[in-house]
């Protein structure tokens, strides 16, 4: 981007150049996040590079993408007439979610998080463990490149997945996490246990599948867009372990038998949800983790 491209803090108007420049990028191969933090080292502010790098901007503005591609970040655009999470409204200090009440601890509009207090009992914390413990394998990440798994630096857990229902223990969790937010159980992910070795962390990252990444449409049909993740703590760590969002200064204790909710209606930065794992510093964490769809996960 040349020195001509970038404006006044005050003014920054997007420009054809801008736009065509956008293009050559996407087309190049360049993801939505690469390309904004471009834009922010360049200089721009937060209202421009989201009116140049939106969703729809960056499908209208790249036409030499895939088809698919670009199918997809529209489609996952315009599927938010409805999203999972809790009903707030009267600001309640308890959540009815079926068979047992569960407290609101904190809340946060943007970017929507919520933690929950109570959400499991100490004993289904230790069952999960219990029956994840011998199936435990160093944990991958979903490949948006290919539409694959691989192993990933930034992720130094292992983990586990139990099917949907697999169990009557996951089939009564699932249903409670099903009515508590307000999303069909069919609509989650399976729920995955992951267990955090001292100096094991998450590196921050983004949950939601790149509209921009050649293997994100083999990915969405087998349930859509990601739209919202629950992380529960089942075991914590002596000394380390948080969830934190680092754009907005945000890190939630990993207390046994809570949770965090967060949610992001479009796949892109700026719903600011950026997280991660903060590295054990002593102990063991153990969390489950279920990612809701927006349609039916197959």
């Amino acid at each position: 981007m040349t020195d001509t491209q970038q404006a006044s803090p005050s003014s920054q108007p997007i420009s054809p150049e801008l736009r065509r420049w956008v293009a050559e990028q996407m087309a190049a191969g360049h993801s939505n996040s690469a390309l904004r933090q471009s834009m922010r080292d360049a200089g721009w502010m937060q209202d421009a590079i989201d009116a140049a790098l939106g969703p729809m901007a960056v499908v209208a503005a790249a036409p030499a993408r895939p088809a698919a591609a670009a199918a997809a970040a529209v489609a996952s655009d315009e599927a938010r007439a409805s999203m999972p999470g809790p009903m707030l409204e009267g600001s309640p200090l308890y959540l009815d979610a079926g068979d047992r009440q569960v407290q609101v601890m904190l809340t946060m509009k943007n970017p929507r998080v919520v933690v929950f207090g109570d959400l499991l009992t100490g004993e289904e914390c230790e069952a999960l463990i219990a029956g994840a413990r011998e199936r435990l394998a160093r944990s991958l990440t979903v490949e948006t490149k290919t539409g694959g798994e691989a192993l990933n630096v930034d992720r130094t857990s292992d983990g586990m997945f139990f099917t949907r229902g697999e169990s009557p223990l996951v089939q009564r969790i699932e249903e409670r996490i099903a009515r508590l937010l307000h999303w069909p159980v069919e609509f989650g992910e399976g729920l995955q246990i992951l267990r955090y070795s001292p100096g094991a962390q998450y590196r921050p990252h983004y949950d939601y599948f790149d509209p921009a990444e050649p293997g994100t449409p083999s990915i969405l049909r087998r349930g859509g867009q990601r739209l919202a993740t629950l992380v529960i703590y089942l075991q914590e760590p002596a000394q380390g372990g948080g969830t934190t969002f680092p754009d907005v200064g945000l890190e939630v204790a990993p207390r046994r038998g809570t949770g965090v909710f967060f949610s992001y209606d479009r796949p892109d930065p700026s719903t600011g949800t950026l997280h991660g794992g903060a590295p054990v510093l002593a102990g063991e964490k153990w969390v489950a983790t279920k990612w809701l769809r927006e349609r039916e996960f197959s």
